[in-house]
C-alpha cells in the first residue's frame, strides 16, 4: 500500500469509532435479541401471517433495516430519519409528557409506529407495502425501549455528551446503542434465551400497556441514564454493574412488547 493511502486508511481507522449515530438504536445485536425474543412469543396465527409477508427471513434478520437503509445514496429513505426517536424535556412527568406527545407534529417515533400498525391491519395493503410496515415495526418497538432514544433534544439523545468506555473515546447514546451490549459477549440468540425465561402471568404483565405508556418508562430511564454520566467520563465496569439490569429488561419488554403488538394485529 503508498504511504498515502495508508495515512489516509489509518485515520478513517481512527475517527471511524467517534462518529456520531443521531439516531441508532440498539445496534444490531440489540435489535436482534429484541426480534428474536418477539418470535418466540408469537401465536401460531401471527407467525403464518409474518411468512407470508416476508417468507423464510427471520424477524432478527429484518429488524436492522431501517438503520441500514440510512446509507441508502438514493435518498428515498431520508422522510424515515425522524421515525427512530423522540424528544422531551429533563424530568418530565407524566401529564406534561402526555401533552407533549400529543402535541408534536410531523413524523416520530410515535406517530409512524401507530401509523404501521393501522397499515399492517389493511389486509388489502400491496404486500411491498406490508414488508416496510413490518420492517419498520419490529425495529421501531427495538428504538422505543432503548432510553436516550426518548432522551433530550439538547444533546442529541447523548450523541453530543462525549465519555469513554474503558479506554476508548465514544459517546453516551453508542455505549447504550453498542457497547453496554457487546459487553455482555453474548450472541444474539444466547441474550435471547438469557432473557426470555419468565413465567406466563410475568410475560403478561410486561406486555401490559399502552404504546405511550412504554414511551415514557423509557423517558424515566433515560433521566437515570443522563444523571450517572458527566462529560469525559471513563465508563467501565462499574457503569456496567449499575446499568445491566435496566439493560436486560429493556431488551425482554421490547421483544414481549412487540410480540403483543404483532399478535394484536394478526390476531
Amino acid at each position: 500500500m503508498k504511504p498515502k493511502r495508508m495515512i489516509v486508511s489509518l485515520l478513517l481507522a481512527c475517527l471511524l469509532p467517534l462518529l456520531p449515530l443521531a439516531t441508532y438504536a440498539w445496534g444490531p445485536i440489540g435489535h436482534r435479541v429484541v426480534a428474536e425474543i418477539a418470535y418466540q412469543h408469537l401465536t401460531p396465527k401471527a407467525r403464518k401471517a409474518i411468512a407470508a409477508i416476508i417468507g423464510r427471513q427471520s424477524l432478527a434478520m429484518i429488524a436492522n433495516w431501517p438503520d441500514f437503509i440510512k446509507s441508502d445514496t438514493t435518498h428515498q429513505y431520508d422522510h424515515t430519519s425522524t421515525w427512530h426517536y423522540l424528544d422531551f424535556p429533563a424530568n418530565c412527568e407524566r401529564p406534561e409528557f402526555d401533552r407533549l406527545l400529543q402535541s408534536f407534529t410531523g413524523q416520530n417515533l410515535y406517530s409512524q409506529t401507530l401509523d404501521m400498525i393501522q397499515q399492517l391491519k389493511q389486509r388489502s395493503l400491496e404486500k411491498e407495502q406490508q414488508v416496510f410496515a413490518l420492517k419498520f415495526l419490529v425495529h421501531m418497538i427495538g428504538d422505543m425501549h432503548m432510553p436516550l432514544h426518548v432522551g433530550r433534544d439538547e444533546d442529541m439523545g447523548g450523541n453530543k455528551i462525549k465519555v469513554y468506555w474503558f479506554d476508548r473515546p465514544t459517546n453516551l447514546h453508542r455505549v447504550w446503542d453498542e457497547h453496554l451490549i457487546d459487553f455482555q459477549q453474548l450472541s444474539y440468540t444466547e441474550y435471547a434465551k438469557v432473557l426470555d425465561i419468565l413465567p406466563k402471568d410475568q410475560v403478561k404483565t410486561l406486555q401490559s400497556g399502552q404504546i405511550q405508556d412504554w414511551l415514557f418508562e423509557s423517558h424515566l430511564l433515560a433521566d437515570k441514564v443522563y444523571g450517572r454520566a458527566k462529560p469525559e467520563e471513563k465508563l467501565s465496569y462499574r457503569y456496567n454493574f449499575l446499568f445491566v439490569d435496566d439493560l436486560n429488561q429493556q431488551l425482554l419488554k421490547g421483544g414481549l412488547r412487540l410480540a403483543a403488538v404483532l399478535n394484536g394485529i394478526f390476531k
